[in-house]
């Protein structure tokens, strides 16, 4: 029984919503087809059953088995690594430049960077089952950041929807309210496209 053609698996993560951030759809789809074809087939390949094993200890849902954000992320990552996605780290080199006068600073993390999930052709992946402002910061920052690095000229950003954050632990956010962030954000002209799926089990 091939697992890789979807037989056999209980409960297969599906794509349940997309949404354009400054025409990613449009970007994405004609500039990479061939590696929008891999994302979708990523997710497919993904058995939410298999990581539907957290006891939740939150006094409104105790003893509820809750889909694990770790283990999605880690069947993610096994996914895409296996089609040669790759995970690009940047250095922080944080200037000194801008402290005040006899201000000498005592706690600068050497070994601080930014990370982007995956990368491939210049097109990049994060996938967040996070807090909202992790998934705001991934489109408004992130991503311009390593656009700006020449790393990726577009983007691809995986999160639940509500349906499926509501059987994780309390505080994962959710397509519908990112969506409503960005609408009410606007686009500015530092942005670059990003694609934005909504998933679900």
């Amino acid at each position: 029984m091939d697992v890789r053609e979807g037989k056999g698996r209980q409960n297969p993560v599906r794509i349940a919503a997309r949404y354009s951030f400054n025409d990613g759809i449009t970007a994405v789809s004609s500039k990479y087809p061939r590696l929008l074809t891999e994302i979708e087939r990523v997710i497919e390949l993904v058995d939410a059953s298999a990581h539907k094993t957290k006891k939740s200890k939150e006094k409104t849902m105790r003893g509820t088995i809750l889909y694990s954000p770790r283990r999605l992320n880690k069947s993610f990552k096994k996914e895409f690594q296996r089609l040669k996605w790759t995970t690009q780290r940047v250095k922080c080199d944080y200037s000194l430049d801008h402290y005040v006068g006899g201000y000498t600073p005592t706690a600068l993390n050497k070994g601080a960077f930014r990370e982007m999930d995956f990368i491939k052709d210049k097109l990049g992946v994060e996938v967040q089952f996070g807090k909202y402002a992790f998934m705001v910061y991934n489109v408004s920052a992130k991503m311009t950041i390593f656009s700006n690095l020449g790393f990726i000229d577009a983007g691809v950003e995986i999160v639940p929807v509500k349906a499926f954050a509501n059987e994780m632990s309390s505080g994962v956010s959710y397509f519908e309210q990112f969506v409503w962030d960005l609408d009410n954000r606007g686009v500015s002209n530092i942005d670059i496209p990003v694609l934005i799926l909504g998933i679900d089990a």
